[in-house]
């Protein structure tokens, strides 16, 4: 799950990169900053990204998700502070929407 979830990202962000002067680098997107200090987007831009992401997620698993829901922006550490948190948290929003949640959070 977590290389098909990755591809996605990389095919939103090289979508993304036809529209930027300065190019987002894709070959290891997990580790890359995507907000903060030294993140490779500004709140805006990131959001619009997030966008991108939900609609790519809608086509591929055929279930609505929000990445910018009140639980992702109130974590002690941001899903956005990294691609690889990103993913983890798509993860999560996914197996929650699929009703596969309390399973996974009593570690079964």
């Amino acid at each position: 799950m977590e290389d098909q979830l990755l591809e996605l990202l990389v095919g939103v962000v090289d979508e993304l990169n036809e529209r930027r002067e300065e190019k987002i680098p894709t070959e290891d997107l997990r580790e890359v900053c995507l907000y903060g200090d030294a993140g490779v987007f500004d709140s805006m831009h990131l959001v619009n990204f997030l966008v991108l992401v939900e609609e790519a997620l809608e086509d591929e698993f055929d279930v609505e998700i929000s990445l910018t829901s009140a639980k992702a922006v109130s974590r002690r550490v941001s899903p956005f502070s990294s691609g690889r948190r990103l993913i983890d948290f798509i993860e999560e929003e996914l197996a929650l929407a699929r009703g596969e949640g309390e399973l996974a959070g009593q570690g079964a």
